[in-house]
């Protein structure tokens, strides 16, 4: 690991280091270990530690659908209220489903407006610009009341077989009112970053404009975009979805707040917390990551109150359960808590303990197998692939200019299991893969 951190020109002073059997009481390895540093996307271990501690592992939530109005006909004669509950991962599937059974009940055209409740989470301004001027990648999504489809546009491209040609472009799901202008050609280029020539913007009027090249070796790929707010994707979604059912609306879709004791027609629950967390950790989901943390502080806050900022208050309460669990949260930052920040910071120590009181937690089984799968799976799948300890370890990265962190356990050759952490910020961080993959290698082979 030193000789790959020379090789790498990063300084010991860059790097923190946590090592610690799990049937262990201290660890076998600690290397500036109460040094804060930011820790990028490993910062989503602490935000799954405290929504599973706080809600548990079959947490759900529940989003619905309601009015007042009678039904004659076929015609609902009012509005139509869908109800938000901060559900982090109500899909397209899941909201389509629910406006199928809708008209199932025998509703055929609604006669008001659609109103859309995202009420639930009391949220500051959020600018998808901030971070990295990049607003429009879906990783720069905020948190919101009724989060669809992860405000996420999905489009299949199909390039041409040359030179030129155009590359077909198919929306997933449509979005009413969004035109796709499509200006994708087809390159002769060799297939490595296949999306580093990809462009998309937003302009006047909806229209999202595609521009660039897609090499004819990478055959059929998908890609991905936030064109629109979460408000107006969620108001764009619901239209195409009430259309596609085969419904009518003489209103519009709109923003709103549903009237107190609204009459429930249908609802739905979410998948359980721990299949949440799964797809948040597998893939590194910042939106899923915000909107849990967004969560928590709505759970603690109730429904009554009037905090404007639940994500501030989720980042207070999760700060107060590590520490309430005996943690030292000395150095610890959480912003968004998923690790897209410049200021999130927190100690190897820190973590680490804090992964052996998962272990000791009885959603232990959850927690790790949410976790990617070095060489196998996830953001790990590339890890120690032709390596003996590929497959051994569940680990967490994390990458932003200047970060490359690692976070999880490791079974050793011997059958015992470790807590590891690793930190570099340093501005030749990316170089350091290879040192983590040492420490990982190092762990396996039993030396701590």
């Amino acid at each position: 690991m030193k000789l790959a951190l020379e090789r790498a020109r990063i300084g010991e002073d860059a790097v923190s280091v946590w090592v610690q059997p799990v049937d262990a009481v201290r660890p076998g390895m600690a290397f500036n270990a109460g040094k804060a540093m930011n820790p990028a996307s490993v910062m989503k271990l602490v935000t799954a530690f405290a929504a599973l501690d706080r809600l548990g592992p079959a947490w759900t939530w529940t989003t619905r659908l309601a009015s007042n109005a009678t039904v004659a006909g076929g015609v609902l004669d009012g509005d139509l209220y869908v109800v938000g509950s901060g559900d982090p991962v109500l899909d397209q599937e899941r909201i389509a489903k629910l406006l199928r059974r809708l008209r199932g009940l025998g509703i055929d055209r609604i006669g008001g407006d659609i109103v859309l409740d995202a009420s639930v989470l009391k949220l500051p301004p959020h600018d998808p610009d901030a971070f990295d001027g990049r607003g429009l990648r879906p990783y720069n999504s905020g948190p919101h009341g009724l989060l669809m489809h992860y405000n996420t546009l999905q489009l299949a491209l199909f390039p041409g077989n040359g030179n030129n040609e155009s590359v077909t472009v198919v929306a997933e799901p449509p979005l009413a009112g969004v035109v796709i202008d499509n200006r994708l050609q087809t390159s002769g280029s060799n297939c490595d970053v296949w999306y580093r020539d990809l462009e998309a913007r937003i302009e006047p009027g909806r229209r999202l404009v595609l521009s660039g090249s897609l090499p004819a070796a990478c055959g059929p790929r998908t890609w991905s975009a936030a064109p629109l707010p979460p408000a107006e994707y969620g108001a764009a979604l619901v239209a195409t979805l009430w259309s596609e059912a085969g419904g009518r609306l003489d209103g519009q879709v709109r923003d709103g707040i549903a009237p107190p004791g609204v009459r429930t027609l249908l609802s739905h629950e979410s998948p359980p917390l721990a299949d949440i967390v799964r797809d948040m950790n597998k893939w590194s989901s910042n939106v899923i990551a915000r909107q849990l943390l967004a969560d928590l502080g709505a759970f603690l806050a109730g429904p009554a109150s009037d905090a404007p900022d639940m994500v501030a208050a989720g980042a207070r309460a999760t700060t107060a359960q590590l520490a309430a669990a005996g943690l030292d949260v000395d150095g610890l930052v959480i912003e968004n808590g998923s690790g897209l920040s410049r200021i999130e910071r927190i100690r190897a120590d820190t973590l680490g303990k804090m992964l052996l009181l998962a272990w000791q937690r009885p959603w232990m089984p959850e927690f790790i197998s949410a976790l990617p799968v070095a060489g196998l799976d996830g953001t790990a799948r590339n890890r120690l692939r032709n390596s003996p300890a590929g497959g051994q370890a569940h680990i967490k990265t994390g990458t932003l200019n200047g970060v490359r962190a690692i976070g999880g356990y490791l079974l050793d050759r011997n059958g015992r299991r470790h807590v590891l952490v690793m930190m570099v910020n340093h501005p030749e961080a990316a170089a350091s893969a290879a040192a983590q993959d040492a420490l990982l290698e190092w762990v396996w082979a039993g030396q701590p």
